[in-house]
């Protein structure tokens, strides 16, 4: 079988609202399931993707002082 995950998650959010979307994220986050990671990882390629030089520059900066010791 073969499962193009990308293709899968994006068909399955696109025409989504913001509302909906959140509820997508945040149930992924707070179910914990490492099967939910991939889902979060291609809603942030198509962040990333479409995103503009500043906000990628804040996104980074967000997760580095996230992600400090």
């Amino acid at each position: 079988m073969d499962l193009n995950l990308r293709h899968a998650v994006i068909t399955n959010v696109t025409g989504n609202t913001k509302d909906e979307l959140e509820h997508t994220i945040v149930d992924a986050i707070e179910n914990g399931e490492e099967k939910m990671l991939p889902g979060l990882g291609v809603l942030f390629e198509v962040l990333w993707n479409n995103a503009s030089e500043p906000d990628k520059k804040e996104m980074l900066a967000t997760l580095e002082s996230s992600l400090k010791k």
